[in-house]
């Protein structure tokens, strides 16, 4: 499927289980809108995970002696990705580290 992410419930009419995102969340432009949306996609009490890049300058992030990942200034601390999913009806489960870049966050829909 090729669709933009805010219009999956077009897409996917039956509620999910768990929503995982992977090295985008912090390139969306409406990073509010989509949470809104994915938060309507999840069933009751389903998780929200999220594998993102270190707020660390891209030129510390090296792989076969290249900068990798996204510019510095599109990436979140785990705080930062917090203060953007917490409010739209998800608690904090886990951050866990995925050395030696990322990082993961899950989140439970409150209900």
């Amino acid at each position: 499927m090729c669709a933009d992410a805010r219009d999956a419930p077009q897409h996917i009419t039956q509620s999910v289980d768990c929503v995982l995102m992977a090295n985008t969340f912090h390139g969306v432009p409406d990073q509010s809108g989509l949470m809104e949306t994915i938060r309507a996609m999840i069933r009751p009490n389903g998780l929200f995970g999220v594998v993102n890049w270190h707020a660390v300058p891209r030129e510390l992030t090296m792989v076969l002696n290249q900068p990798r990942g996204p510019k510095s200034d599109l990436r979140m601390s785990p705080e930062a990705l917090q203060a953007v999913v917490e409010p739209t009806g998800f608690q904090t489960i886990r951050v866990e580290e995925l050395p030696p870049y990322h990082y993961a966050a899950n989140f439970g829909r409150l209900d």
